[in-house]
């Protein structure tokens, strides 16, 4: 039986975080979604569909925001359970519970586990490290989002990579302290989603080198180049055995591959 529902564009390193995590934990996803541009003709909703002719009522046209341009389709039942209209959107099986943002639906598939598989800490004390490394995050994905998008868009400015720049540093500066000396995880001993939820976020940031030419274009340095490995050692050398794990390797192979070609 699907547990979890969850509605997104595809391919997306943020939804890997609860696809691995659903590997590993032994729970059942269903995922639905089509690429970026594709999602302009789907009607959002539990019922993600690409859109019909009836779907295409004035009763579910809204202006879109960021990521999208022009018009989504967006049912009342889908804006009741996702208020801020995002997605990744996860359902409850039911349909009647959302919820939203990549972290939370990790950490509902964490909960959900059943297989005996702890994921989310051994305590309620390794849990909120747990949550600090998640919330961290959150920083690093602000200012990496709006980069990402001004980059695909052609719109990059130097404030803009600046503050990814220092977005960048700052995040892995305490992921290498968070591993120091020579520890295995980042939160005990064991692998959790804190581990699961930096190796997206990595990942994702990584996406920058689809867009190699356009840095070059105005002279702005990448940000995610093998150079980082001598500034931020622990960091990354965790990040290439997390992309390697047979959990992790589905989802982030595969699109470290694409981007990674094109920025040869």
């Amino acid at each position: 039986m699907t547990e979890l529902r969850i509605f997104s564009y595809l391919p997306n390193p943020r939804l890997a975080k609860a696809t691995i995590a659903a590997r590993l934990c032994g729970v059942t996803l269903e995922i639905r979604g089509a690429s970026p541009r594709e999602l302009g003709e789907w009607l959002w909703d539990f019922e993600a569909r690409p859109l019909a002719e009836s779907d295409r009522g004035a009763a579910t046209a809204r202006a879109a925001r960021t990521g999208f341009g022009g018009t989504l389709h967006k049912t009342d039942a889908f804006l009741e359970a996702h208020p801020f209209g995002t997605v990744p959107a996860a359902f409850s099986p039911d349909g009647k519970t959302g919820i939203f943002e990549s972290n939370s639906i990790l950490r509902a598939v964490a909960r959900l586990a059943s297989n005996g598989v702890t994921l989310y800490g051994k305590d309620p004390y390794e849990a909120s490290r747990i949550d600090s490394f998640l919330d961290a995050s959150l920083v690093f994905a602000r200012d990496a989002q709006l980069y990402l998008l001004a980059l695909g868009a052609g719109k990059l400015d130097a404030a803009t990579h600046e503050r990814a720049r220092a977005a960048r540093d700052a995040y892995l500066s305490g992921i290498d302290q968070a591993l120091a000396p020579a520890r295995s995880f980042l939160v005990g001993n064991a692998l959790s989603i804190a581990d699961i939820g930096f190796a997206a976020e990595w990942a994702l940031f990584k996406g920058e080198r689809v867009n190699t030419a356009r840095l070059a274009e105005h002279s702005f340095a990448p940000l995610s180049g093998p150079d980082q490995a001598g500034r931020f050692p622990r960091a990354l050398a965790h990040f290439a055995k997390l992309r390697a794990h047979p959990a992790f390797a589905p989802e982030l192979e595969p699109y470290l591959a694409k981007v990674e070609a094109a920025a040869r």
